[in-house]
């Protein structure tokens, strides 16, 4: 029995050493407009065990096309867990999406679908970290999105501070936290406590790789300053295209030919000018329309044309429009091209009738990405962070999901 027993554990080291994180695959060009989302209606899915999420997309063959599901539980650190699928799912999924719709009287023609998570098919046993993903009827993957479970165990505390290395005084911000265990029973907290935290929702800066500094009774206490900061960034721009015919602030004119074409006005480097409080939704958006009750199938898609003016400092390096709507992707779809007619970098995208933040993201001709050498860096900029904390019991196989913490650098203090 014991060298059973070393065997597997064995097995498990090794399973481990080959496990590679789990990345969210983007989609192709012809999906658009995921919106995933639990009971906050923030494009974060994480819920509570029993609550639900939703899922919709648009596929713009319009070819009635089947999609299929498939659930796969992670680690703290987005790696797959040893847990089988029994063992963290009721019933079964690699399931077709049977919920879609096809557009009415739009322009654009397009299949809307929906997924609703759990279902009649598939329901979850555990707490954790969760990859959906979607692929089509002959086994391609077409995009993956991660989302969060959670059991309300751990109580999370935190603030936004100014760093405290001059060199970042006016650039970054420092998340310091404490963690109330009381009814989780911790042992070790350095090994059996995992933290993630979240600027803005985005995975890509996120940091995971803090332990507790020390110990106040039943509190695990977080004080780092450089090792749990973040650049600032700025406010994002917007634009607002629920009204077909009608121009916004943000929006220079509006023309039709085959679809409805919106031109934003000119945005500028921003890096250089004084901040200004803007608000924003923090990279996100929101589909809606004035013309039609049915955002899901009546909303159209119009294309939004960006300039942004070339200068010395951005000379022959790539430009791209990001945010939610395009998962912070970085595509050959969403960089801008110079014109030398204009003087300006400029795209045109597909955007379905709505509210939209969007940055613009510079990298340069060695590969490395400069997410905020336009818009700048500024502590005073409105962020939110997110806290997540995982735990390991002695003897389990998984990292569950106990608590969840929230904070704003609006409140940010020296």
């Amino acid at each position: 029995m014991r060298v059973l027993i070393k065997q597997f554990a064995l097995f498990l080291v090794i399973f481990k050493s080959f496990a590679q994180e789990q990345l969210e695959v983007n989609p192709p060009d012809f999906i658009k407009s995921i919106v995933f989302v639990g009971p906050t209606q923030d494009q974060f899915p994480i819920i509570q065990l029993g609550e639900s999420i939703n899922l919709t997309f648009d596929d713009l063959t319009a070819s009635e096309q089947d999609y299929y599901y498939k659930i796969t539980h992670c680690d703290y650190d987005w790696t797959p867990s040893q847990l089988l699928k029994s063992q963290y799912l009721n019933g079964a999924d690699n399931q077709r999406i049977i919920n879609y719709e096809n557009s009415y009287n739009t322009l654009q023609p397009y299949s809307n679908y929906t997924l609703t998570l759990p279902n009649d098919e598939v329901s979850f046993k555990v707490s954790g970290n969760y990859m959906l993903e979607i692929y089509n009827s002959t086994g391609d993957i077409q995009f993956s999105r991660r989302f969060l479970i959670y059991e309300n165990k751990a109580a999370v505390s935190a603030t936004v501070k100014r760093s405290r290395d001059f060199n970042y005084l006016n650039t970054k911000q420092v998340i310091q936290f404490t963690i109330n265990t009381s009814n989780v029973k911790v042992v070790n907290p350095k090994e059996q406590i995992k933290t993630n935290i979240i600027q803005n929702y985005q995975w890509n800066t996120s940091i995971n790789t803090l332990k507790p500094q020390f110990t106040l009774g039943n509190e695990l206490v977080y004080k780092y300053d450089q090792e749990a900061s973040f650049y600032g960034g700025n406010e994002y721009l917007n634009f607002d295209t629920k009204d077909l015919r009608s121009p916004t602030f943000a929006i220079s004119r509006i023309e039709y030919t085959d679809v409805y074409h919106h031109y934003l006005f000119a945005n500028q480097l921003r890096k250089d000018q004084k901040y200004t409080y803007f608000p924003d939704i923090n990279g996100d958006f929101q589909i809606r329309t004035l013309q039609g009750s049915d955002v899901s199938r009546e909303a159209e898609y119009t294309l939004v044309h960006f300039k942004l003016p070339y200068t010395a400092e951005l000379g022959l390096n790539s430009i791209y429009v990001t945010g939610k709507f395009n998962n912070y992707d970085l595509t050959e779809e969403n960089k801008m091209a110079y014109n030398e007619e204009t003087g300006y970098f400029e795209l045109a995208y597909p955007f379905k009738q709505g509210f939209y933040n969007y940055k613009y993201v510079m990298v340069k001709e060695d590969g490395s990405v400069e997410p905020n050498f336009i818009s700048g860096d500024f502590h005073f900029t409105e962020n939110n962070y997110l806290i997540l904390v995982y735990f390991r019991n002695f003897g389990d196989v998984y990292d569950s999901l106990i608590g969840i913490g929230n904070t704003n650098s609006e409140t940010i203090t020296n």
